[in-house]
């Protein structure tokens, strides 16, 4: 009965603690502490391997390079990949090769998409903010809000209270007709700046499983 109350008691107290956050101020607050970390970023170039698996079965790698420009926006450029599907010769082979060609650019979009959700500008995060319901959890601020791109979509973020910093983020949507779920992590270096580090999508309307990391930071040299 005492443990009881006790919860019920904290809940309370949570509870009243969330109602005194002033969400225009803390979607502020998580804007400028991303802005800030984005132009430390913008020193780095880095990797982004990213593996599609299809009912379970691992068939194609694509690597990427990464980094930002002078004004913040990410780009992308393809620097290797392969594929584990065996090569079909004459016109089965032209058939195969459109087919993982079609493929290729699905998983691409997968990964624009997933980029738009970790790598999000002032203005989208304030737009989201204004719409997202907060909670609690582990002592860390969660955030989820619908209609962030387009109409149905969903995005959970989770941000650090010392640093207003993202720790985590899932989304929901759609690629054309089909659904897509993902889960963005994000880790430190040890100098305190933030970036998204795995990214796992779910593509039921190709039995696909995208898993993205990013890895061999370097930096740029002037």
């Amino acid at each position: 009965m005492k443990k009881l109350i006790f919860s019920i008691f904290a809940l309370v107290i949570c509870s009243f603690a969330l109602a005194q956050v002033d969400m225009e101020q803390l979607a502020l607050d998580v804007a400028k502490a991303d802005a800030a970390n984005t132009e430390q970023l913008k020193a780095f170039i880095w990797k982004r391997y990213s593996t599609a698996t299809v009912d379970g079965e691992e068939k194609a790698t694509v690597i990427n390079e990464v980094s930002f420009d002078a004004e913040g926006k990410i780009q992308v450029t393809q620097v290797g990949g392969e594929t584990s599907v065996k090569q079909k010769r004459g016109v089965r082979g032209r058939i195969q090769q459109n087919a993982i060609e079609d493929n290729m650019d699905y998983v691409g979009q997968a990964l624009e998409m997933a980029l738009a959700y970790t790598y999000m500008s002032k203005g989208q995060l304030l737009d989201f903010f204004e719409k997202a319901k907060l909670s609690e959890e582990a002592g860390n601020y969660v955030i989820t809000g619908n209609d962030v791109y387009v109409e149905g979509d969903k995005l959970t973020v989770t941000v650090e209270k010392a640093t207003n910093l993202f720790l985590n983020k899932t989304f929901s949507s759609k690629l054309g007709e089909d659904p897509i779920d993902g889960e963005i992590n994000y880790a430190k270096f040890s100098s305190g700046i933030n970036h998204g580090s795995e990214t796992v999508m779910n593509l039921p309307g190709k039995n696909a499983v995208i898993n993205a990391k990013n890895q061999d930071y370097s930096q740029r040299i002037n």
